[in-house]
Parts: structure tokens; C-alpha cells; sequence
């Protein structure tokens, strides 16, 4: 697989069969995927922890570091896709309308390279 000729949903399906030849659907609740996905997060954090955001670049390009990086990212996308999943979420179009919705929270004219937030634009 590659993303360049992978889908979306066929992404999704690798997951929903992973988790379905292991009967893990039964434990795929919202809650505990979304406290999955935190804590995939989390473990993915902990790799730049305590780096200067310009270290953490160079970090990510690191061979030594940069596998880990990797599976934990993997590990973020396949519980937010396994999340899609279980809600019943079509993610390509809650991606669609919140890129919308961002579009009208920050017009480029006020938010090209600004970090504010919207409501301080």
C-alpha cells in the first residue's frame, strides 16, 4: 500500500478486517477508541517532548527516531479510522465540511502565516 494508490476506504476495510478476524469490535466502543487514539497520541508526543519546535524538523528525519515515528503515527491513524468505523463516520466527508468550515474560520487574506487563532484575526 501506498498513498498515492490506496483509498480511504480501503484503508478503513484493512482495518475493520484486522479488528474483526481478532473479535476486537466487541471491545471498538466510541469511548475506548477515542481514549486509544489519545493515548497513541500521547505516545507519539513523547517522541518530541522537551525539543525546540525547529529540533523537532530535524527530529522527524532522524533514521534512529524516525521508524518509531512511524508505527506511532500508524497507531494514531488506524484507532481514527477504526473510530470512523464503529460511528459510522464517512471521513472523507467530516474532512470535506470541517476543511469548509476552517475555510470560513480563517480566509487566507488574515490567516497566511498567522498562528492566531480565529477568533483573534
Amino acid at each position: 500500500m501506498a498513498d498515492r494508490d490506496t483509498t480511504l476506504a480501503e484503508l478503513k476495510q484493512a482495518v475493520l478486517a484486522f479488528a474483526r478476524a481478532r473479535e476486537w469490535e466487541q471491545f471498538h466502543s466510541p469511548k475506548n477508541l477515542s481514549m486509544a487514539l489519545a493515548a497513541e497520541a500521547g505516545e507519539l508526543m513523547e517522541h518530541f517532548l522537551w525539543c525546540a519546535s525547529e529540533d523537532s524538523r530535524e527530529l522527524a528525519k532522524q533514521s534512529a527516531k524516525r521508524q518509531a515515528i512511524r508505527e506511532e503515527l500508524a497507531d494514531v491513524v488506524i484507532y481514527a479510522l477504526e473510530f470512523a468505523n464503529m460511528a459510522q463516520i464517512d471521513l472523507a466527508e467530516a474532512i470535506e465540511e470541517k476543511i469548509q468550515q476552517n475555510d470560513r474560520k480563517y480566509p487566507v487574506e488574515k490567516a497566511r502565516g498567522n498562528s492566531r487563532k480565529y477568533s483573534e484575526l
